[in-house]
């Protein structure tokens, strides 16, 4: 890992973030890929290590969610079948660094607004996914997660809450699968076109699994994170702008 200034911050907010993440069912790369943002850290290091987070963090609130009964197959299917490939597809493509920060700010908005609950509410009512419909959003999903380095459910959940497809807990449990099998596509790819991880990178896993095993455990229970929510939209609102204007 590179030389990084002031690292102990760095190392303290990680699991605070896959804290948060895993508690409502997802991996927590846009945290990680806004958190090195802020550090400096080289993009080269920051898309394959934020996969590889989401592998262990998105793994572990999977578990928690699907032990407590939350998990739908069918809709996780839905989606997952064109991710895959397309997570796969955007894991072998390699973007200039000014670009790839833009799309990741963009992305960011989505992390920040779900944070605070500003769109995508629970309804009672639920519709079914339409196979079109889940081909199409999963094959979007799932190239721009291989593409940037996220799982994709900074933008699946609110997708499903929106359009009524799932509720909160189902939504949760259908996004860390999701997370985990886009970002292993997305790392596999990656992996064929030459890019490899550094030692270091497992060392992050390591203290972010912390993180990652409370959250996914209280989420599944019913814990209330609001006022922490309110800090990491601030967080990512940070880095959203680092990396737009820098």
């Amino acid at each position: 890992m590179q030389e990084i200034e002031n690292i102990f911050p760095f190392l303290v907010i990680l699991p605070i973030i896959s804290f948060l993440y895993a508690s409502v069912g997802h991996g927590g790369a846009s945290g990680y890929l806004a958190l090195m943002a802020l550090f400096s850290f080289a993009p080269e290091f920051m898309k394959p290590t934020a996969l590889l987070l989401n592998l262990f963090v998105a793994g572990i609130s999977f578990y928690y969610y699907f032990k407590a009964g939350f998990f739908n197959k069918k809709l996780f299917l839905s989606f997952a079948l064109a991710s895959i490939p397309m997570a796969f597809l955007g894991g072998t493509i390699e973007i200039d660094a000014s670009v790839y920060k833009k799309i990741l700010a963009i992305l960011l908005v989505f992390a920040i607004l779900k944070m605070l609950n500003v769109f995508g509410k629970e309804k009672d009512l639920l519709k079914p996914v339409k196979i079109w419909q889940g081909l199409l959003v999963g094959s979007f999903i799932g190239f721009f997660s291989g593409l940037i380095g996220i799982g994709g459910g900074i933008i699946l959940t609110p997708l499903i809450l929106l359009l009524h497809w799932g509720k909160m807990k189902e939504a949760a449990a259908v996004s860390a699968l999701f997370i985990w099998v886009n970002s292993a596509a997305g790392l596999v790819g990656q992996f064929t076109s030459g890019v490899s991880l550094e030692k270091s990178s497992f060392i992050l896993v390591a203290i972010a699994l912390v993180g990652g095993v409370l959250g996914g455990y209280y989420g599944s229970k019913k814990i209330n994170n609001h006022r922490l929510r309110y800090i990491l939209a601030f967080v990512l609102l940070i880095a959203c702008a680092k990396l737009m204007f820098t």
